[in-house]
């Protein structure tokens, strides 16, 4: 036996909200595209020409993905890259919601980046690739320096590595069952820092 229609229609309208809360999240997030590339395919008749896109998108709160997308015209192909970085977002531990907590680094391939935390005021100081990282993740302040290859899809990769390797001070409290004054009582200090 089904349910009355007034519970029908509360569990349609529960339905509908979580639909539109899910829409207002997705409307809500950045999107920039970092490059966009022609790649030519050499067939019997000649060459066919497709574009590859590659995507950042973030919440401007600590969440942030990217995702390539290839297709044969360029709209789709951004499409398909935004949709990719939609799926593959991640979270990342902010201080005070502008900065990074500590300084980090990341490789990937051929690309080397160096995250900095920095004071407030002091801005994003950052290269192409890696300024739209941050400007979609919500960050303010950072210093951050490419050393490797100027490939932007090696130099998003290395950043979304080292991003992965921040850490929150309650985090690593937990971990090492420590108090978080403990841990953060350090940072100002002149404690050595271990090296990995």
């Amino acid at each position: 036996m089904t349910g009355s229609p007034a519970q029908s229609r509360r569990g349609g309208s529960d339905r509908m909200s979580r639909g539109n809360r899910a829409n207002r999240e997705e409307s809500e997030l950045l999107d920039k595209l970092v490059g966009i590339n022609r790649v030519a395919k050499v067939v019997k008749g000649g060459r066919r020409f497709s574009f590859a896109a590659l995507v950042v998108v973030g919440d401007g709160r600590g969440r942030v993905g990217f995702g390539t997308g290839k297709a044969r015209e360029v709209p789709e192909a951004i499409r398909k890259a935004t949709d990719q970085a939609k799926r593959d977002m991640i979270r990342v531990p902010l201080r005070d919601g502008r900065t990074l907590h500590h300084d980090v680094e990341g490789r990937f391939g051929a690309g080397h980046v160096v995250l900095r935390a920095a004071p407030a005021g002091t801005g994003i100081i950052a290269g192409g690739p890696m300024r739209a990282v941050f400007e979609t993740m919500g960050v303010q302040d950072v210093v951050a320096k490419s050393i490797g290859t100027p490939n932007p899809h090696n130099m998003v990769k290395a950043t979304f590595h080292a991003l992965g390797r921040c850490a929150s001070p309650r985090a690593v409290a937990a971990r090492r069952g420590k108090k978080v004054s403990e841990i953060v009582s350090r940072r100002g200090g002149k404690a050595p820092v271990a090296k990995e």
